[in-house]
C-alpha cells in the first residue's frame, strides 16, 4: 500500500490559521496545498529527496518481514520504494518527477486489486509511523523532524491509508 494520493483529495480543504508556523520561515496561510508549495517547502526543510528515500527505505525494510503486507508486494520491491519516495517528495513540495513518469497518482485505482481491510491498513500505518518516528532532517546533523511537519505527515498517511480500505471488517 503506498500513499500516492492526489494533493487535491488529501489537502485541498485543510486550511490553517494565518501565521500558524511549522518552522521559522514556513508559514501556513490559505490551503495546506498552497503552503506545501510555497518556499521554503516541506521538501526543502526536511533535506530534499534524501529524506524521503530514507523514510521509505525504513518503511519497506519493515514491510519485507511483515506477514500481512509482504504478500501484496512483488518480489523486487525496489520499484515500489522508488515510486513511493518520488511521490512523497513531489507531494511535499519537491520536483514533479513522479507525475512526469507515472501521471496522476490514482491512489484508489492503483490499489483496488489488493484486498485492504483494517488489518492491512493498521500494519501499513504501524510501519510508516515507526519510520516517521525515526526520521531526522537529511542534512547530516541528525536533527529531529519538526513536530509540526511530523504531525502533518502522520495525518496525511493516516488519511490515505484509511482511504484505501476496500474490504469490510
Amino acid at each position: 500500500m503506498t500513499t500516492e494520493t492526489d494533493a487535491d483529495d488529501q489537502a485541498g480543504g485543510q486550511d490553517a490559521a494565518p501565521g500558524e508556523s511549522w518552522q521559522a520561515g514556513l508559514n501556513i496561510k490559505g490551503s495546506m496545498r498552497e503552503a506545501m508549495q510555497a518556499p521554503p517547502t516541506v521538501y526543502e526543510i526536511v533535506g530534499g529527496q534524501p529524506f524521503f528515500d530514507e523514510l521509505v527505505d525504513r518503511f519497506y525494510d519493515a514491510v519485507e518481514d511483515d506477514p500481512v503486507l509482504r504478500p501484496m508486494y512483488p518480489r523486487d520491491m525496489e520499484p515500489s520504494r522508488r515510486r513511493l519516495a518520488g511521490f512523497l517528495a513531489q507531494y511535499w513540495g519537491g520536483p514533479p518527477h513522479y507525475s512526469n513518469e507515472r501521471g496522476h497518482p490514482r491512489l484508489r485505482m492503483r490499489h483496488f486489486p489488493f484486498a485492504i481491510g483494517r488489518p492491512e491498513r493498521d500494519a501499513w500505518m504501524a510501519h510508516m509511523t515507526a519510520s516517521l518516528d525515526a526520521a531526522t532532517i537529511a542534512d547530516g546533523t541528525s536533527r529531529p523532524l519538526p513536530a509540526e511537519i511530523r504531525a502533518a505527515m502522520f495525518d496525511h498517511f493516516d488519511n490515505a491509508a484509511t482511504h484505501l480500505i476496500n474490504r469490510p471488517d
